[in-house]
């Protein structure tokens, strides 16, 4: 059976797997690797979803996303910065890609080689998601609170559409800032900030 869960645009088609049918964390490893051209993610009751390419204007501010998060991760050191098409297998057993992750070196130091060869089996501390026009809003909300619920210590959801930043902490608060120039890592990323400027801006 599949779906559609969109707001406009294209959607995420989610195929959900009967039991008889249902993969190991291994064989789901290799059916993302027969389709390495799709953003594929797995919830913890196993349906797939397969999303759909981004648009231009959502790959020109991911990628702006994903280069600030790298050189603060480069100058800091303590952690690693991944892109969106890394996966975690969460501890609830979903594998999730969120567009733009960090995680500490020394968890990623814990995890023998073959894991790291694979989906991470663990929840990134930090989380970025960019709400494009083919995303359900609600659907990436459900997706961030999954991630605070399985270790996640810092997440923003940003929504150029409506130039909203939602940050979720680790601490259960949640904060949500209507056009705000910044954003930054507090405590969890410390220095770390965010000109939005080039998000609610178009990138051409």
């Amino acid at each position: 059976m599949a779906v559609a869960d969109h707001r406009s645009g294209p959607p995420a088609l989610k195929l959900h797997m009967p039991p008889a049918i249902d993969m190991s964390r291994e064989q789901f490893f290799e059916f993302c690797q027969l389709h390495r051209d799709a953003r594929i993610e797995r919830n913890s009751e196993g349906s797939i979803a397969v999303m759909a390419p981004t648009g231009g204007e959502t790959g020109a501010r991911g990628v702006f996303l994903l280069a600030a998060l790298y050189r603060w991760a480069e100058v800091d050191g303590t952690g690693v910065a991944f892109d969106s098409s890394t996966g975690f297998e969460l501890p609830n057993g979903a594998v999730r890609s969120p567009d733009a992750a960090w995680v500490l070196r020394t968890r990623l130091a814990q995890l023998p080689a073959e894991d790291k060869a694979g989906f991470l089996p663990l929840c990134p501390d930090f989380i970025i998601e960019l709400l494009s026009p083919s995303d359900s809003h609600s659907a990436l909300e459900r997706k961030m609170e999954e991630y605070r619920a399985n270790g996640a210590r810092l997440g923003w959801l940003i929504d150029p559409e409506r130039r909203r930043v939602t940050i979720y902490r680790a601490d259960a608060s949640l904060e949500q800032r209507a056009k705000p120039d910044v954003v930054t890592g507090e405590t969890v990323l410390p220095g770390f900030s965010l000109d939005l400027a080039a998000i609610w801006t178009p990138a051409f």
